[in-house]
């Protein structure tokens, strides 16, 4: 018989080996020596052995699952168990029970992990949630759709939560987006019929303008292009392309019109130049005029000039406001020295000045004789009162006096 620390192989080549509960028999090995027996069934140990560690190691750094790790413990409890081999069996089963603590401890950070990552989650999909339902009332139509789209890459990548919650908070997401979408078509549903209802209009437009391009009315043309304009820039923008091409339309006509018209402006401006000329040499003799000595004589010789100058005629357009100025000036000098000697003259307005004094000298001289008579009679207070009376009316007096006078002169 040969034996071993934790076993021995019988004469007749049966192999045991020694548990807490005694000796039990692991196999047979009678085609070698009692020492290659018992290095066949403990080298099935060292391969248990090894099993044992390799799942102590995956368990302990966090590569199993909880549920996984109580299943592999399981199943290599029962392999020590049922073992046919030689070694500590007792020793390996010690190391897997001394697992279980590990287990819980991770079950117990993982569901600590879990409630984190959910709380986390819960947070990151309400923020999403918000942030949909404000676009959704929002008129963001250029970016709010890519957004979104964004939002729910967002959703996708974060865990679940619990169920009832997860679907709340989607169906709130789900109700954003699918508002925002209904809006959005809505609104660019509009755009399109107005669009089309500008491009009717702006083709209209372009086909009028068109018309009126060869006109050579030059005042009730210009003024009408300026109402097809008002109108195209009320009419809205009509689909771009048909924009842009109806534009070049209107915009080519009025540049036709507006160029012809310049055109003719300049030729007349040539044409003009001459009268201007002479309207230049009848400004000189009307200025020579201011200031004003003459009044009559002055009016008689801006007559003369006036005529001279209307029959002057038209003068370049660039001229006309320097000229009609200049010869404003003049008139308004003369036609003012004429509204003040009016003024001063004005026979109704002398005689009411002239009024005012004699009815002002009739009233301070019975204030005086009252006077005179409180004075007589000691009245202190009346006199007072009377002198101030006086003094008021004097100063009345005055003024009407100096209007009387300006009057008269």
């Amino acid at each position: 018989m040969t034996s071993h620390q934790w076993g021995r192989v019988d004469d007749d080549g049966t192999v045991y080996v020694t548990t807490a509960e005694g000796e039990r028999s692991v196999g047979q090995y009678p085609e070698g020596t009692p020492e290659e027996a018992l290095a066949f069934f403990t080298e099935r140990y060292a391969a248990l052995a090894f099993e044992v560690e390799l799942l102590e190691q995956r368990i302990k750094s966090g590569v199993l699952s909880p549920e996984e790790a109580v299943e592999s413990v399981k199943t290599v409890h029962t392999q020590v168990s049922d073992a046919n081999a030689v070694g500590d069996l007792a020793a390996l089963d010690t190391r897997l029970t001394a697992l279980t603590p590990v287990i819980e401890e991770q079950r117990e950070a993982r569901k600590v992990e879990k409630a984190q990552r959910a709380a986390e989650s819960r947070a990151e999909k309400e923020k999403i949630v918000a942030e949909a339902e404000k676009l959704a009332e929002s008129n963001d139509w250029r970016n709010g759709a890519n957004r979104l789209r964004e939002l729910l890459d967002q959703w996708k990548a974060l865990p679940r939560i619990d169920r009832s919650s997860d679907d709340a908070l989607w169906r709130r997401f789900s109700t954003a987006r699918t508002a925002y979408t209904r809006r959005r078509k809505s609104h660019f549903a509009e755009q399109h019929e107005k669009r089309d209802g500008a491009r009717v209009i702006k083709e209209k437009l372009a086909t009028e303008a068109e018309s009126l391009a060869g006109s050579t009315e030059w005042g009730p043309t210009a003024g009408r292009y300026r109402d097809l304009m008002k109108q195209w820039k009320a009419a809205g923008p009509a689909p771009r392309d048909v924009d842009d091409a109806l534009w070049k339309r209107f915009r080519g006509a009025q540049d036709a019109f507006f160029g012809a018209r310049d055109a003719a402006a300049a030729e007349q401006d040539q044409e003009f130049a001459a009268n201007a000329e002479v309207k230049e040499k009848l400004l000189v003799e009307a200025e020579a005029l201011v200031p004003v000595t003459d009044l009559e004589a002055a009016k008689r010789a801006f007559r003369d000039i006036a005529d001279r100058w209307d029959a002057a005629g038209k003068v370049p357009r660039d001229r006309m406001k320097e000229l009609e100025g200049r010869i404003r000036k003049v008139e308004q000098a003369i036609r003012g020295l004429e509204d003040e000697q009016w003024r001063k003259s004005d026979p109704e307005k002398s005689a009411r000045a002239d009024d005012m004094v004699s009815k002002l000298e009739a009233a301070i001289a019975q204030v005086q004789a009252d006077l005179d008579k409180a004075r007589a009679a000691g009245n202190d207070k009346k006199v007072k009162d009377l002198e101030e009376n006086i003094a008021s009316r004097q100063a009345f007096l005055e003024m009407a006096k100096r209007a009387s006078d300006e009057f008269s002169s």
